[in-house]
C-alpha cells in the first residue's frame, strides 16, 4: 500500500502536431517532450515528499480526445493504486476537451485520492481554493478547448485549399505511386507497382474475375499493397482486418480497378471527420469529392478505365477450368428483360455447338429464349462494327480541316438538333412554371398543387439544363482536342480490316450488345454521343461548302 505522506508521481507528457500550427517554432520547442520532462523532473527532485513512479509519453497524439495509449496506461496504474499524484507541464497537456478534462480533475482524480499539478498554470489540487477550482480551472480548460477547435478549422481550410489545387495530402501514396522526393504533395509512378496495376487492368479486360486475378497475383508471389508498403519501410497500417501476412483478395483487386487516380486524376475528400473531438469519419456523397484532372502521370488510359468500370457493373465468371471468361462476357444482354445472356455449350457425337440464351425463361419468369449461336453473333457483331467504323473514319476524313477553319461555336451549335430539343424543353418548363401563378390566382389549382408542380417543373428544368451543359461540353471538347488522336485513328483503321473478332477490339469499341427475339442484334458503341457531335460538325461543314459554292455560282 502507498504511504499517505509520500506521493508516487506519474509524469504525463503529450505533444501533437497541433502544437506547432499556431505559434511556430518557439511554441513547438517549449512544448517538446524533452522540455516537458526536464521541467517536471526538476520539480519532483525539489520536493522530498515526491517519488517518481513512471513517465508516460503520448507523442503525436491530439488533445481533442483521451483515446491515447500512454494516458490509458497511466489511468490503469491510478486505478491499481500505484499512483497518487499526476504532474503535467500545463492543463493543455492533459487534454483540450474542457468537459472531459474538467471531469478528470474535479471528479475522477479526487475519487482515487490523486493529487493533480499543472506547473505553468500554477494549479495544485492540494492547495487550490474553491474559487480556483470552480472558476479559474473551467475557464482555462474552455480556452484550451477553443484553441483545439481553432486548430481543427485551420487545418481543414489548409487541406481543402491543397485538395482544390490537386495536391496530394494523404499520409501514404496509393499502390502504384510514390510521393515525389522533390514535392511530397505530388505523385510519381512506382515502376514495379505501376506494372502490377497495368497487369490487373489488362487481366480484367481479358475477362478474368477479381477473384481469379487475386489468385494469380498470390500464385506469382506478388506482395499485396499493404505488404509492399511495409517492404519499402513505410509504417503503414489499414483499417481492414488482415492475417499475419496480408494476401491479395477480390476486394483489394476491385479497389485498384475502381480507383480513378490511376488515370492521372486526383480524387480526394471522400470522407470527413464527424468533428475535431471524434476520430470517426463519415463518407461524403460522390458529388462533394474534390476531383482535379491532370495532376500526375497516368498509369492507366481513360479508355481502359472506362471499359473496366463497365465490366465491374456485371458479374463475370470464367468457365469451369478456364482462366478467362468468354468473348462477350460483360457485354451481352437480353434485349427485352435486360438479363445477361447465358452461354450454353452442347456436345453431341463429338460436335460442339455454342450458343447464348436468356436465363429468365428457365427461371419461369416469362421471357423468351432469345437464342443465338456464338458463330452467328460473332459474324453479326463484326459486320456491324466494321460498318460503323468505316462511317466513323469517313466522317473523320471529312473533318480533317476543321481546326484550320475559323469556326464560331454558337453557329455550329445551331446545327445540333439534340441541343435545340433541350433548349425547347427548358423553355417549356419555364413556361409551365410561370403559368402556375395565373392558375393559382384563378383558383384552378390549390396552394399545395402550386408548390408540388412548381418543384416538379423546377427539377425537370434543372435536368434539361444539366443535359444541355453536357452536350455543349462534348461539342467544345471536339474543338479543343480535335476529332480523334493519331493513335486512335490507327487503331480504327486496323479494326476495319479485322477478319476475326477479338476481345480487346470488342471492348475498345463496344459497350453493350442486346439480342432480341428472331436473332436481331443491337450493338451500342462507345462514344456514340461524341460521334453524334461529329455528325453535327459534318452538317455544319457541308452547309459552309454549299454556301461558298452558291456564292461562286
Amino acid at each position: 500500500m502507498i504511504k499517505t505522506h509520500l506521493f508516487f508521481v506519474a509524469v504525463y507528457l503529450r505533444l501533437s502536431r497541433d502544437d506547432e500550427d499556431i505559434d511556430g517554432n518557439m511554441k513547438a520547442e517549449s512544448n517538446s517532450i524533452s522540455s516537458q520532462r526536464e521541467l517536471i523532473r526538476s520539480y519532483v527532485r525539489a520536493h522530498d515528499d515526491m517519488e517518481l513512479f513512471d513517465i508516460y509519453v503520448d507523442d503525436g497524439y491530439s488533445g481533442a480526445n483521451f483515446d491515447r495509449p500512454e494516458f490509458k496506461r497511466m489511468m490503469a496504474d491510478i486505478e491499481a493504486g500505484n499512483v497518487n499524484c499526476v504532474i503535467v507541464k500545463d492543463l493543455s497537456r492533459l487534454g483540450r476537451d474542457y468537459i472531459e478534462a474538467g471531469r478528470l480533475i474535479q471528479k475522477t482524480f479526487p475519487a482515487f485520492h490523486v493529487r493533480f499539478i499543472a506547473l505553468t498554470d500554477n494549479f495544485d489540487s492540494q492547495t487550490a481554493d474553491n474559487n480556483t477550482k470552480s472558476l479559474v480551472l473551467p475557464v482555462k480548460n474552455f480556452i484550451n478547448d477553443s484553441y483545439c477547435r481553432d486548430i481543427s478549422q485551420k487545418v481543414k481550410s489548409c487541406q481543402k485549399a491543397k485538395r482544390e489545387q490537386g495536391k496530394f495530402i494523404g499520409s501514404f501514396a496509393m499502390y502504384g505511386y510514390l510521393k515525389s522526393p522533390e514535392d511530397r504533395n505530388h505523385l510519381v509512378p512506382d515502376g514495379y507497382a505501376a506494372g502490377i496495376v497495368r497487369n490487373i487492368f489488362a487481366w480484367k479486360i481479358e475477362g478474368m474475375s477479381a477473384q481469379a486475378i487475386a489468385k494469380r497475383l498470390n500464385g506469382l508471389g506478388v506482395l499485396s499493397p499493404m505488404e509492399y508498403k511495409k517492404s519499402l519501410g513505410e509504417n503503414y497500417s489499414t483499417g481492414f482486418p488482415t492475417k499475419t501476412t496480408a494476401k491479395w483478395s477480390a476486394v483489394a483487386v476491385i479497389r485498384v480497378l475502381s480507383n480513378e487516380v490511376y488515370t492521372g486524376v486526383m480524387v480526394q475528400g471522400k470522407s470527413e471527420k464527424v468533428n475535431y473531438k471524434v476520430k470517426k469519419s463519415v463518407a461524403k456523397p460522390k458529388e462533394e469529392w474534390v476531383r482535379v484532372e491532370g495532376t500526375h502521370e497516368a498509369i492507366i488510359s481513360r479508355e481502359e478505365f472506362e471499359i473496366v468500370q463497365d465490366l465491374l457493373k456485371v458479374d463475370i465468371r470464367a468457365n469451369a477450368g478456364e482462366g478467362c471468361s468468354h468473348l462477350f462476357a460483360g457485354l451481352l444482354f437480353c434485349g427485352d428483360c435486360g438479363e445477361p445472356l447465358y452461354r450454353r455449350v452442347n456436345r453431341y457425337k463429338g460436335v460442339e455447338k455454342v450458343g447464348f440464351i436468356c436465363p429468365t425463361r428457365n427461371r419461369g419468369q416469362g421471357c423468351t429464349r432469345h437464342s443465338i449461336s456464338e458463330e452467328e453473333l460473332k459474324k453479326t457483331v463484326l459486320g456491324t462494327l466494321q460498318t460503323y467504323l468505316s462511317v466513323f473514319l469517313d466522317v473523320c476524313s471529312q473533318l480533317e480541316h476543321l481546326q484550320k477553319m475559323e469556326v464560331d461555336f454558337e453557329e455550329v451549335a445551331r446545327f445540333d438538333k439534340e441541343m435545340e430539343r433541350l433548349h425547347k424543353e427548358q423553355d417549356k418548363y419555364l413556361g409551365l412554371r410561370a403559368g402556375l401563378h395565373e392558375d393559382l390566382k384563378m383558383g384552378i389549382i390549390t396552394e399545395a398543387d402550386f408548390k408540388n408542380f412548381g418543384a416538379i417543373y423546377e427539377e425537370k428544368y434543372e435536368e434539361a439544363k444539366k443535359a444541355l451543359r453536357k452536350q455543349e461540353e462534348m461539342l467544345k471538347q471536339l474543338f479543343r482536342n480535335g476529332v480523334v488522336s493519331g493513335a486512335k485513328l490507327e487503331r480504327l483503321k486496323e479494326a476495319v480490316k479485322l477478319t476475326e473478332l477479338d476481345r480487346d477490339t470488342l471492348l475498345c469499341f463496344v459497350s453493350r450488345i442486346e439480342v432480341f427475339e428472331g436473332r436481331k442484334v443491337y450493338v451500342e458503341f462507345r462514344g456514340q454521343e461524341e460521334f453524334g457531335k461529329m455528325l453535327v460538325l459534318q452538317d455544319y461543314m457541308s452547309s459552309k461548302r454549299n454556301g461558298k459554292e452558291g456564292v461562286t455560282a
